[in-house]
């Protein structure tokens, strides 16, 4: 293969791959390692985030205290926190690139603390920071990454609508003690409730709660690294009401998805479905929207996952087009 076929071939899927087939140590009593998997989810948010803006990553502060955060989370309790183990070993998965300084002894670094005086910074393959830039394309590797690593066995880890629930804990505090700093004029350069990471396991945990159905067409089709068809949507908007609970959301295809927010459809306070009645429809191979009009949408089992009544309102009074 030549440098310009291998180049031409790493894409957005070449990078799922790798992202889903991370090696890493596995034991029997502590199972697989999460660090690289959280340090690679550390970057991409400090990369949306505005933090990381060239391809040259340093073992900063911000990155430091982004992977503590994500480690409380996710990162199994029998196993040691330290952003030293994943940073230096990624350079071993082929798109991960270290700089080390000058008169470095070539020991492994052992803390953190090491590793500043070993590397000067890491760098990513030029095509992955590429793709990293683009939201669709980030939020592609951070499903890749949460359905690998958090949601297959979650065991290790947790259920993820907990996990989702720890994040709006995390995030609520860094709100709290954003809102208490004595100086102002100080703002901290990394928002967990900004997080992409954070959207998507809440995306995930709301298709779990349905069984990765389509609440108004039950449709179910899965992947083995990500689900595609069904998406985790904000009844209430994010942007407006920062509300990451799993009752404001409800689990839709693509289709209804867009439809749901673009007000052509809404849910009653039983959880009948309203369609408008001006829409002009053809669909040879499946059922039309205005064909669900007043049938009860899909459900989670547990009741405390449902769509949230005052949530189904808001959306009918704010977006519904009848």
């Amino acid at each position: 293969m030549t440098t310009g076929e291998e180049s031409e071939n790493k894409n957005l899927a070449y990078y799922r791959q790798r992202f889903a087939a991370l090696k890493v140590n596995k034991t029997k009593k502590r199972g697989r390692s999460k660090h690289q998997p959280i340090l690679l989810l550390s970057i991409i948010d400090l990369i949306a985030q505005g933090v990381i803006r060239e391809n040259q990553i340093n073992v900063s502060d911000d990155l430091e205290k982004t992977f503590e955060k994500y480690w409380d989370v996710l990162g199994p309790d029998s196993q040691e926190c330290g952003l030293h183990y994943p940073f230096w070993h990624l350079e071993s998965r082929g798109f991960w690139h270290n700089t080390l300084k000058s008169g470095f002894n070539g020991a492994k670094p052992k803390s953190t603390k090491t590793l500043r005086k070993a590397v000067e910074y890491a760098s990513l393959d030029g095509e992955l920071f590429n793709i990293l830039q683009e939201p669709n394309s980030r939020a592609e590797l951070i499903d890749t990454l949460v359905a690998a690593w958090f949601s297959s066995n979650r065991d290790d880890v947790g259920d993820i609508l907990q996990v989702n629930q720890d994040l709006i804990k995390l995030a609520e505090k860094e709100v709290e003690i954003s809102a208490n700093r004595p100086n102002f004029d100080i703002e901290p350069t990394f928002y967990l409730r900004k997080s992409p990471v954070r959207n998507a396991i809440f995306r995930k945990a709301v298709v779990k709660a349905y069984d990765y159905r389509c609440a108004l067409c039950r449709l179910k089709v899965m992947r083995s690294l990500t689900q595609k068809i069904v998406d985790g949507s904000h009844i209430k908007p994010f942007s407006q009401f920062n509300d990451d609970q799993v009752d404001n959301g409800i689990s839709l295809c693509k289709n209804h998805h867009w439809a749901f927010d673009q007000g052509w459809f809404a849910i009653d306070d039983n959880y009948r479905i309203i369609v408008a009645n001006d829409l002009k429809e053809e669909s040879p191979n499946a059922r039309c929207m205005k064909d669900f009009h007043s049938e009860t949408i899909l459900l989670p089992t547990a009741k405390q996952y449902r769509p949230r009544l005052e949530s189904l309102e808001w959306h009918r009074l704010n977006v519904f087009k009848a």
